[in-house]
């Protein structure tokens, strides 16, 4: 038992907009509040960007029919780690995807060398999009923590917002009675789901440097926002994000 039910199915393509999908994976635990710890469902998202080539946010554990499904839609060229936590699986799709470009948030070489995971990253994340995709996304870097600084990216032409852990809701009916308790405490509970406790505690007098960034995401006029972790914002996102980011005003 995992204490979560997953986002069945698993390791196939979910569209969401034109030239945008998401793929449910599986269960990975991670640290929680106060000491504790939570098995987490795992979500990653794949654009197609309008050379033809595919940017992929926070990929999953690979699976070989997740891999055939993403080549019939064109070569993989991106893969994302937004956050110093999003990082486990790109070495294993680095190796299946030698030509695509690992791009790494700050602190996520050390993260993984201190986990002792693998992952060669070839570039680094900047406060502006590079390129290779400014044309399609926007993004963000997410300022004002002492830990954990996360990058958030917008998809301009299905204006959707693209979140790994800035905030986390988990559905009370996919949960264990164990994990609500923690879900609760943590404040990452549908329908309230936010940034974590322990993460919003990172960003004590420093909450200014995030409400600017905070300003800069609404001011991109979201109307739909995919998440990482737990039930995405398929509508009123801009209402269900200042909700979310009511922490930081």
């Amino acid at each position: 038992m995992t204490g979560i039910e997953l986002y069945e199915p698993l390791n196939q393509l979910k569209p969401i907009a034109a030239d945008i999908w998401i793929a449910d994976g599986p269960v990975v635990r991670m640290a929680a509040a106060f000491g504790t710890s939570m098995p987490f469902p795992t979500r990653m998202t794949i654009v197609r960007l309008r050379d033809g080539g595919l940017w992929c946010h926070s990929p999953i554990a690979p699976d070989e029919g997740l891999f055939a499904a993403i080549d019939a839609l064109g070569p993989v060229r991106h893969l994302v780690s937004p956050n110093l936590l999003h990082y486990a699986s790109i070495g294993a799709w680095k190796r299946r995807y030698p030509a695509a470009v690992a791009w790494a948030a700050p602190g996520v070489r050390q993260r993984a060398a201190s986990q002792k995971i693998e992952v060669a990253f070839d570039a680094d994340l900047a406060d502006v999009a590079p390129p290779a995709w400014a044309a399609d996304l926007d993004q963000l870097r997410f300022r004002g923590s002492r830990v954990i600084e996360e990058f958030v990216f917008f998809h301009r032409a299905s204006a959707t917002l693209v979140l790994a852990d800035l905030i986390e809701n988990f559905e009370r009916g996919k949960i264990s009675r164990g994990m609500h308790w923690l879900a609760r405490l943590g404040g990452v509970l549908d329908p309230d789901g936010k940034a974590p406790l322990d993460m919003r505690m990172t960003f004590l007098g420093r909450k200014r440097l995030a409400r600017a960034c905070f300003a800069g995401i609404m001011a991109w006029r979201p109307q739909r926002v995919i998440l990482a972790h737990g039930r995405c914002y398929k509508e009123n996102a801009e209402a269900e994000l200042r909700r979310a980011f009511r922490w930081v005003l």
